[in-house]
């Protein structure tokens, strides 16, 4: 039985999809936000710029005493302080204001101009600023000058809000992310588990179709209705092949019952007793064919599941033994019992799996040579119970492994090695797909067979 890998949800395309379109909206949002950022600080520079230069040509209409009146009022009421004056002689001594010097490297253009700093009379020292400096009617130097650090505290302000819009819509979106993509996935999920049961031989079963009628919904239709037709064409295929067994099987009872009333009624020594006896054992051998393929078609037909329940595999392993060890110190070979502790309960049908497991036992004792070795087991692997049959006969050629468990088949390593019809592997894999269990065949370390039986992983303790 084959099965699907759980799927990667940071892999799947509507994750992908959803994470793609979260990353653009962001990518997008923050250039947004950075032009919205660079046009507001361009807008406040040039405001400042026009705000020196407005004052620069108020001021200019004023000369001598006049001046310096004007200047003081505006300081006076200027009452945060936003800008400050300096006027100087012609030999740059400070005459009024709370400049102390004008700026270094200022140019008396009447243009505004970044400068490192300035010196105040009481001593402070700002640094980062806008200055403008120009020549008035009288000669003097006036200087006007605009620190930075309020304009850059509005900067701060408008970055920390756009800061704070990017994270919360990146946070909502991540969330709806997460959201969105759990839906889809809910959907594959429950579409993976009816296919897992359409693997396991139940070919009733059809994908989930919502009431969306979305993409997914379209590609489940077009697959229920391929279904369908499999279905279809499997059911008239199996039911000719149970038909003509089912069917047989009464005549097939009449022709033994006559043939076995003349052979009853011959002497041994007639000559026409032993071509009787052949054809009763060819009869007896095409009923215990049909009666196999019936066998098959009842298991895969998933008739038997009402007899589930705990099944021990330490008890059924030694049954098992116990059933084959004659047989096998008849035919010279050491069938052996390995169970390893603790291997815990199978949920099943017991009669099921003692079939399943004494037609491996069958096989290993029937190509397996004498003085051979034969060793049944029970060991856990990750974490579920794995029943093996490993022996040291001819083994089982690579190319035919894929191929033991359709019926009828026989493998070439198989040929003169006694009877058989080709449908004991069947069987073997129909009980396990019933089950829910894997089969599989490799070779044994040292050569010869080795067929296991894994169980599913929620084992009873």
């Amino acid at each position: 039985m084959s099965s699907t890998r759980s799927p990667d949800h940071w892999r799947s395309s509507s994750s992908r999809l959803l994470g793609l379109y979260c990353i653009l909206f962001v990518a997008w949002s923050s250039l947004l936000l950075g032009v919205m950022y660079w046009r507001i600080s361009d807008y406040l520079n040039d405001l400042t710029e026009s705000g020196l230069q407005q004052r620069a040509h108020l001021f200019m209409s004023f000369d001598g005493p006049a001046l310096d009146d004007a200047l003081r009022d505006s300081q006076r009421f200027d009452l945060h302080q936003v800008y400050t004056y300096g006027l100087f002689d012609k030999a740059g001594v400070a005459m009024a204001g709370p400049l102390t010097a004008i700026p270094e490297g200022l140019p008396l253009d009447g243009n505004s101009h970044q400068v490192a700093g300035w010196t105040l009379v009481d001593g402070r020292h700002e640094s980062g600023g806008s200055a403008l400096g120009v020549v008035t009617r009288d000669g003097r130097t006036l200087v006007f000058v605009r620190q930075n650090g309020k304009l850059m505290a509005v900067n701060s302000i408008i970055l920390d809000a756009l800061l704070w819009g990017v994270s919360l819509t990146v946070i909502p979106g991540l969330v709806g992310w997460h959201l969105l993509r759990r839906r889809p996935l809910k959907r594959i999920q429950q579409i993976e588990a009816a296919t897992n049961r359409i693997i396991a031989g139940d070919l009733g079963q059809r994908l989930p179709v919502s009431n969306r009628r979305d993409e997914i919904d379209r590609l489940s239709s077009i697959v229920n209705a391929m279904l369908e037709r499999i279905e279809q064409l499997m059911t008239e295929v199996k039911g000719v092949c149970d038909s003509i067994a089912h069917d047989l099987r009464t005549p097939l009872t009449r022709l033994r019952a006559h043939l076995y009333r003349m052979r009853v009624g011959l002497d041994e020594h007639d000559p026409h007793a032993d071509p009787l006896d052949k054809a009763l054992a060819e009869t007896d051998m095409l009923m215990a064919r049909f009666a196999a393929l019936l066998r098959v078609s009842e298991l895969e037909s998933h008739q038997r599941r009402s007899a589930f329940d705990e099944v021990d595999i330490a008890d059924l392993l030694q049954e098992l033994h116990h059933f084959y060890l004659p047989l096998a110190e008849e035919k010279q070979q050491d069938l052996q019992l390995q169970v390893a502790p603790q291997i815990g309960m199978l949920r099943g049908d017991r009669e099921l799996l003692f079939e399943a497991v004494a037609n491996l036992l069958s096989n290993a004792l029937q190509f397996t040579p004498a003085h051979g070795r034969i060793l049944l087991r029970a060991v856990e692997d990750h974490g579920a119970p794995r029943i093996d049959v490993i022996d040291n006969g001819p083994g089982i050629p690579p190319q035919d492994r894929t191929l033991i468990y359709q019926r009828f088949f026989r493998s070439s390593s198989s040929a003169g090695q006694g009877p058989g019809f080709g449908l004991g592997l069947s069987i073997v894999a129909a009980i396990a797909g019933l089950h829910g269990f894997r089969v599989r065949a490799g070779s044994a370390p040292g050569g010869g067979a080795w067929m296991s039986i894994r169980g599913a992983a929620d084992v009873l303790p």
